[in-house]
C-alpha cells in the first residue's frame, strides 16, 4: 500500500525554481502536497491502497503530486491572501488579470502521468456517459 503523503516538503523544494516556494514552511507546503494527492485520487478514483498493486506510489504519480503541489505553492504565495499582489488591474486601455489554479493546472498536462491509474467499473469509467439510440 502506497502510504500518504507521496512526496515531501523536500521533494517540492528540490524540483520547484521559485525562491519564495522553497521557502514556504514544511507545513504549509504538506497542506499543498495534501490538496496535490486529493485532486490525484479525484482524477483518477484510485487511492493506491492495494498492497499487491501498489507496495509503493508509482513515479509518474509522485510526479503529478509534486507538479501539483508546486503549482498549489506558487499561486498561494504569488496571488494568496495577504501576498500583496494583484490579481487584476487596468491602466487607461490595457488591463491583467492573473490566472486562477483552474488555468494553472489545465497548463500542467498531468492526463499523461496519470491516464493508466485511472479506476474503472467494468471497463467503463465511473463518470463516462452512455449513450443509447433507437431509430425512429
Amino acid at each position: 500500500m502506497a502510504t500518504r503523503p507521496w512526496a515531501s516538503p523536500q521533494d517540492v523544494r528540490d524540483y520547484t525554481d521559485r525562491p519564495l516556494v522553497q521557502t514556504r514552511t514544511d507545513a504549509k507546503l504538506a497542506i499543498d502536497i495534501s490538496r496535490a494527492e486529493q485532486y490525484v485520487i479525484n482524477y483518477t478514483h484510485n487511492h493506491f491502497e492495494d498492497p499487491e498493486k501498489y507496495p509503493t506510489v508509482p513515479e509518474s504519480v509522485k510526479t503529478a503530486v509534486i507538479l501539483l503541489a508546486e503549482a498549489y505553492a506558487a499561486y498561494a504565495v504569488d496571488f494568496g491572501a495577504g501576498s500583496g499582489t494583484y490579481k487584476s488591474e487596468s491602466f487607461d486601455d490595457y488591463s491583467y488579470t492573473a490566472a486562477d489554479t483552474a488555468y494553472i493546472i489545465g497548463n500542467l498536462d498531468l492526463a499523461p502521468l496519470l491516464d493508466e491509474f485511472v479506476e474503472t467499473e467494468n471497463g467503463k469509467s465511473k463518470n463516462a456517459v452512455t449513450m443509447r439510440m433507437r431509430k425512429l
